[in-house]
């Protein structure tokens, strides 16, 4: 292969996603120009951590790539320690408070977005801010990518769904890793690095909770009215794994709380 060939890469769309030197070319989508929108917002911030918008190719967005390593579910390696979960939370963060501003230039919600915006609209949430969105650099969470599920809502939206992916909260015999006290650590270095306050942190698991409802609702209706890609998580039983965390988050919402409290 060639470095002006494109390369498949691997992920949730494999065969549709492809890097040409320091590009990635992606499907465009009905949202995909909010999205534009954003990125280059978050750029002229000085938030650099995400793709820039090169361009738009035919039915292709063409994205600028970024350089590091990707891991999926399992966690293990340099995604499973805590340098990187701590630089994970700092990231968001970071994009949180970078994407204020975007609120502020577009106030009414008239963009168009895959997910439902929620009130109060603090921040633009990712959406999926997991372990299989971002780059490393050694131990070091360096970059974001795939912003399609992005959206405005409260920062807890986002912080709780973050948190059950890279606790993680799951399970799945190919998501969980370690005990519950294992997971309430990792939760807890989590809300540290990010800056939690004692509210968030209060209401996290019932955010969880909401969110993954919310989540398994919209996998289902997507799945309804036709899509096939969601037809296919429903299939591969998706839908019903979380419903199973929901039931562990419920069961273990005291412990939880508890563990993630601010330090005294």
């Amino acid at each position: 292969m060639t470095k002006h060939t494109p390369e498949a890469l691997q992920g949730g769309r494999d065969g549709v996603i492809f890097r040409k030197q320091n590009t990635v070319i992606r499907p465009m989508n009905p949202w995909s120009d909010t999205v534009h929108l954003l990125l280059t917002h978050l750029h002229n911030q000085g938030f650099h951590q995400c793709p820039a918008v090169v361009g738009i190719d035919e039915s292709n967005e063409v994205l600028s790539y970024l350089e590091g390593d990707t891991f999926n579910y399992p966690l293990r390696d340099a995604i499973a320690t805590e340098e990187a979960l701590f630089s994970a939370a700092r990231l968001l963060r970071q994009l949180h408070d970078a994407s204020t501003t975007f609120l502020n230039a577009y106030p009414d919600f008239s963009c168009q977005w895959m997910l439902p915006g929620r009130t109060p609209p603090e921040v633009i949430c990712h959406g999926d801010f997991t372990p299989y969105n971002v780059v490393l650099k050694g131990n070091q969470v360096v970059g974001i990518f795939d912003f399609d599920t992005a959206h405005p809502a409260p920062r807890l939206w986002d912080l709780a769904y973050s948190i059950y992916c890279w606790a993680p909260f799951k399970t799945h015999k190919n998501d969980k890793m370690g005990n519950l006290q294992d997971q309430i650590q990792r939760a807890l270095c989590f809300c540290d690095g990010y800056g939690a306050d004692l509210q968030q942190r209060s209401q996290l698991v019932e955010t969880m909770i909401i969110r993954l409802q919310a989540l398994v609702d919209f996998m289902q209706a997507e799945a309804d009215s036709g899509n096939p890609q969601f037809q296919a998580h429903i299939a591969e039983g998706h839908r019903l794994s979380y419903l199973d965390d929901i039931v562990y988050l419920q069961r273990n919402q005291h412990a939880i709380t508890l563990g993630i409290a601010p330090h005294s």
